[in-house]
């Protein structure tokens, strides 16, 4: 039975050094703030990562997608917190650009980049979503 205990200890002990060495990875560098609209037209707030690249602003969401995504595919229209200043913006998918955005993700979050990656999958696939102010 003590076996048992140890096993089952060291397995909740390692899922949540997991979820701790996420958590860190992911908010060791700038994190900005993207706020869509649900169906119901309720904000939410999404924190990401966010690189620059001639003169715009890149998201970049895994192949499989998120629900961030989502609203953003159902609306471009959606704002950005960055630096305590909050911006308008559309959305413009750049596929053609995700080796560029994937290198200047990893360049800038490093460690952090390479863990969720690994944990969450492969960044091969991954969509750069260029960020254009809107009128």
């Amino acid at each position: 039975m003590n076996i048992l205990r140890w096993i089952m200890g060291s397995v909740v002990g390692l899922v949540l050094l997991l979820f701790a060495l996420q958590y860190v990875a992911s908010e060791r560098v700038e994190v900005v703030e993207l706020h869509t609209l649900d169906e119901q037209g309720e904000e939410v707030t999404t924190r990401l990562w966010v690189v620059d690249d001639a003169g715009y602003q890149y998201l970049r969401v895994g192949a499989a997608g998120s629900g961030w995504f989502s609203r953003i595919l159902a609306n471009d229209q959606l704002e950005l917190t960055r630096n305590d200043r909050r911006y308008r913006y559309t959305a413009t998918l750049r596929e053609d650009k995700s080796d560029r955005i994937n290198e200047l993700m990893q360049t800038k979050y490093g460690w952090g980049d390479s863990l969720i990656g690994t944990l969450l999958g492969s960044r091969e696939n991954s969509i750069p979503i260029e960020l254009h102010l809107a009128n």
